[in-house]
C-alpha cells in the first residue's frame, strides 16, 4: 500500500541545509505554503537565544533529531521532558508525503511526558549550529521554539534543551486526526526525502539506541508494518 517515491531521495545534510536545498524544495512543491523570509527567521533565532536560560546550552530531540542531528555536539543522552508529549501531529505535503497524499511528522504537543535526546552545545557554535537548524525547523513557522526543563532518565534535573513545539495555530497542525487516519497517512506517504513510515521506523530505532521504548511509538509502528504489509483492496 505504499506509494511510488524518488528512487534516490534527498538528504538531510548540513551542505544540503546550508545551501537551501530543503527551502528551495518546499518553494518548488508547495508554492501555496507561506515561508518565513530570511529576516523573520533571524529574529525567531534571536528571540530564541535572547530567552537561553543560564547553564549549559542543549537541545531537546524527539523524532527526527534523535537519529539525523545534523548539528556539532558536545554530548548525547537520554533525557525527559514534563508538560509536552511526542505526536504525529505535523501533516507534510512536500518531503515525507505529497499534496495528493499528505504525510505526518512529529511535533511537541501540550500535555504529559515525553522522553528523547538531548545534545548539549559548546557556546561558541551555539548561533551557528541553530542557524544551521532554523533553515530545517522553522522555514514555515510549523513550529514554536521553547527552552524545556530537562530531567535524566533517573529523574535528576540536569538543564534547559531547546525543542521545537507544535504551532497548533499553524495551517499544518494536524492534531485531531482519527487513529485510522493517522495510520493510513504514515503507512502510504510518501514523498522527495522518502516514506512517513521510514520516519517512524528510525524514530522508533533511535530511541531503542537510548534505552528508551515508547509505549505509543512502538505500538504505532506495528500498525503501521501490518498495513503496509496488507495487500491492495481491490
Amino acid at each position: 500500500m505504499t506509494e511510488p517515491g524518488p528512487a534516490c531521495p534527498i538528504a538531510l545534510t548540513r551542505d544540503n541545509l546550508a545551501g537551501g536545498a530543503l527551502r528551495d524544495m518546499l518553494a518548488r512543491a508547495a508554492p501555496e505554503i507561506r515561508l518565513l523570509s530570511a529576516d523573520e527567521m533571524r529574529q525567531s533565532l534571536t528571540d530564541a537565544l535572547d530567552q537561553r536560560p543560564p547553564g549549559d546550552a542543549w537541545l531537546f530531540g524527539y523524532g527526527s533529531l534523535i537519529w539525523n542531528p545534523t548539528i556539532h555536539y558536545l554530548e548525547r543522552r537520554a533525557a525527559s521532558v514534563q508538560g509536552w508529549h511526542r505526536r504525529f501531529c505535523l501533516s507534510t505535503p512536500v518531503g515525507r508525503g505529497t499534496r495528493d497524499n499528505p504525510g505526518l511528522l512529529l511535533g511537541m504537543d501540550e500535555g504529559g511526558t515525553c522522553t528523547g535526546a538531548a545534545f548539549r552545545v559548546a557556546d561558541d557554535v551555539l548561533a551557528d549550529e541553530l542557524a544551521l537548524l532554523w533553515r530545517r525547523e522553522m522555514l514555515t513557522g510549523a513550529y514554536v521554539p521553547r527552552w524545556l526543563a530537562m530531567h535524566g532518565i533517573d529523574g535528576t534535573a540536569f538543564g534547559h534543551g531547546l525543542t521545537f513545539t507544535i504551532n497548533r495555530h499553524g495551517m499544518s497542525y494536524a492534531g485531531e486526526l482519527p487513529p485510522d487516519e493517522v495510520i493510513r497517512r504514515i503507512a502510504t506517504a510518501r514523498g522527495e526525502m522518502g516514506s512517513s513510515a521510514e520516519y517512524l521506523f528510525n524514530t522508533r530505532d533511535g530511541l531503542r539506541s537510548l534505552g528508551i521504548h515508547d509505549l505509543e511509538v512502538e505500538a504505532l509502528a506495528v500498525a503501521v508494518e501490518r498495513t503496509r504489509a496488507s495487500p491492495l483492496p481491490l
